[in-house]
């Protein structure tokens, strides 16, 4: 696929001269090819680490006393990143629409949540709406730039996948189910019979390196929730936010939360593919290219 020059950052050089690298076939290869594959993850984590090593840093030796409260600190680094990635090509203003509208959707979460209890945020800040501090929606923005970038940079493609108009109307009942359940049944578990039913057969075709890899989409969902909820744990250690159960002392967030990141996780997918829309995989593999083909 040819994309415009306005799509390029500086990655793709460097992905470029990645690619063009030969090792010896076998063993070597191999290596090179996971290594590669770490390589572009992390790259396609950038904003969401450079947030975690905020949360963390700012807890451990962000002063007591400074002027600027810890949470207002965090909501303009956050907003200073995102320009800076965007002014130094590191990331496509296609993707930074992404994030924005990930942010809104966060947000609106955000304040339902903490204003029902499941979660709240313990320290002040003047950067905020209601008790919700604005650099909250950063944490949902980063699961979007991860999905986006990660979309572009491994090339993805799909067999199997269903109508988009099924994959929306699964996406929202379940962002409802985020609210309803307060109040009516959850259907948490008929949500996720769905989701296995509709994407049981789906496959997530991408490419690493050289050849066309795949796996289950359901298996990469739930793979990067798993990400996420380690994540978590790091930020509620840092007490960016808290659960009730650790007001007294931080303690492990409730594995249980897994399922509720998977389902958010699904919630993204489905956000970033109205953007990107999902491309079909021919029955015949393509054409080995390079990242200045993208």
């Amino acid at each position: 696929m040819t994309t415009g020059p306005t799509t390029h950052t500086r990655f793709a050089a460097i992905r470029a001269r990645l690619e063009e690298f030969t090792p010896r076939p076998g063993w070597r290869a191999w290596t090179y090819e996971f290594a590669l594959f770490g390589f572009k993850q992390g790259w396609a984590c950038l904003f969401g680490a450079l947030l975690l090593a905020l949360l963390l840093g700012t807890h451990l030796f962000y002063p007591e006393d400074a002027p600027l409260a810890r949470y207002d600190f965090l909501t303009i680094s956050a907003l200073a990143i995102q320009l800076a990635m965007l002014a130094l090509r590191l990331e496509t203003l296609e993707e930074a629409k992404v994030i924005l509208a990930f942010h809104a959707v966060g947000t609106v979460m955000e304040l339902f949540k903490t204003a029902v209890g499941s979660w709240e945020y313990p320290e002040a800040a003047m950067l905020r709406i209601g008790g919700v501090p604005l650099f909250s929606g950063f944490m949902y923005a980063a699961v979007g730039s991860y999905i986006a970038r990660v979309w572009r940079i491994f090339d993805f493609r799909f067999t199997g996948y269903p109508r988009e108009w099924l994959s929306v109307v699964l996406a929202t009942a379940i962002y409802v189910n985020f609210f309803a359940h307060h109040w009516l049944p959850d259907m948490r578990l008929i949500l996720f019979a769905m989701l296995a039913l509709c994407f049981a057969r789906t496959r997530i075709w991408f490419r690493v390196w050289r050849e066309d890899r795949w796996m289950p989409l359901l298996l990469g969902w739930f793979l990067v929730a798993l990400f996420i909820w380690f994540a978590e744990n790091l930020a509620t250690f840092s007490r960016a936010w808290i659960y009730p159960s650790q007001r007294s002392g931080w303690a492990m967030v409730h594995f249980g939360k897994l399922g509720a990141w998977y389902l958010l996780m699904y919630i993204s997918f489905v956000l970033v593919a109205l953007v990107h829309r999902p491309r079909m995989r021919a029955a015949v593999p393509s054409v080995s290219y390079t990242a200045h083909d993208r």
